[in-house]
């Protein structure tokens, strides 16, 4: 199986560690390697350097390779500009329909996601794996359970049992949900029939390139554009010419979300999965959902609750009697902020653009 991960985001949520230039998934934010480093490793030993590839900007080719120097470089997939995740999806699809359309691909994300039973992880995407080699007309989504009402995710729902593979059931996949109230999401806990939406799926490249094919058609006329001159030494002119013209839009958008559910199946299973793609979500993973406060490096609390204090520089910071508060301090910034308000650095960054502090974007 062919498994790529997109690593191209630029993970505003995690400003100010994560900048433009220096996006989250190349930071060490847990321990001492970098995000894309643990996405990468979660694989081995059931794959192997052969079955990856990484799906990024142009800007963070060199990034990957000073990562990952066991890659090929011909297994790093280049956007020319960033085009949100629909036009990412198209494009890695248009590449596999030329290289092998037939086979089972994964599709994962690489910067921002914590996996910490990796063995059940492989266990799980062999699975779907397997369940594609079936039949490859359907896509396998990796659902984790939820661990408590989450509402800064989103759901997969399911139905009935349609048999195991490897000791997980595999449920028919009804549809999404996105970000529930809290009375919705403690009943969704409970009721058996959600999972949180990892963003995780398997299927062909065949079947995708329908799917934008039936649902996307005027990026899929964008896209064949691009494919007709795959392999040719036309093609990295074409996709320096097209791909910036084509329409931003989420893949959900653009495909998920109009396919009909009788081609999905979903298994869900406790992967320890947890979303890091904003401090607070951070702050979750690390010590969990209680009052404990999550630390890393030179920090000092005392009667402090519920918040997180990360020290990227030599400096002591101290906190005392904070509470659901996110401290962050790097060599050239320090954002202080309530835990709430963690949705707003996203506008932020983007308000810094055409100031004085443009550079720290």
């Amino acid at each position: 199986m062919n498994i790529v991960l997109f690593a191209g985001g630029v993970g505003s949520r995690l400003w100010p560690l994560s900048r433009k230039n220096a996006p989250k998934q190349f930071g060490k934010i847990i321990g001492n390697k970098t995000m894309l480093q643990i996405a990468v490793g979660k694989l081995f030993p059931l794959y192997d350097w052969n079955n990856l590839y990484i799906s990024t900007g142009t800007h963070y080719a060199e990034h990957v390779i000073a990562q990952l120097p066991e890659l090929s470089q011909d297994h790093i997939l280049i956007e020319p500009e960033m085009r949100d995740v629909g036009p990412a999806v198209g494009l890695v699809t248009a590449l596999f329909m030329h290289k092998a359309p037939d086979e089972p691909i994964a599709l994962l994300w690489g910067s921002d996601h914590l996996v910490r039973d990796e063995e059940a992880f492989r266990t799980v995407l062999s699975a779907a794996e397997k369940l594609i080699k079936e039949d490859g007309k359907r896509i396998v989504f990796l659902g984790q359970k939820p661990r408590f009402a989450n509402q800064n995710v989103g759901y997969i729902e399911y139905g009935e049992e349609m048999g195991k593979r490897s000791g997980y059931s595999v449920r028919r996949f009804t549809g999404f949900a996105y970000r529930p109230h809290l009375s919705l999401a403690e009943k969704w806990v409970k009721d058996n029939r959600h999972a949180w939406n990892l963003g995780y799926f398997v299927t062909t490249p065949r079947f995708l390139w329908k799917l934008f094919q039936e649902f996307a058609p005027e990026l899929f006329v964008k896209l064949s554009e691009i494919y007709d001159t795959i392999g040719t030494p036309r093609y990295q002119k074409t996709l320096a010419r097209i791909y910036p013209t084509i329409e931003k839009i989420s893949f959900d958008n653009a495909v998920l979300e109009k396919m009909n559910p009788k081609y999905g199946l979903v298994i869900s299973a406790d992967l320890k999965w947890s979303d890091i793609g904003a401090w607070e979500a951070l702050k979750e993973a690390l010590v969990g959902d209680g009052d404990e406060t999550a630390t890393r490096g030179n920090v000092l609390v005392e009667g402090s609750k519920d918040s997180l204090v990360f020290n990227f520089t030599k400096q002591l910071v101290v906190g005392i009697d904070m509470s659901d508060l996110v401290v962050v301090n790097t060599a050239d910034v320090v954002l202080i902020c309530p835990k709430d308000s963690v949705p707003k650095i996203k506008k932020l960054v983007e308000n810094l653009r055409g100031t004085a502090h443009e550079h720290l974007a």
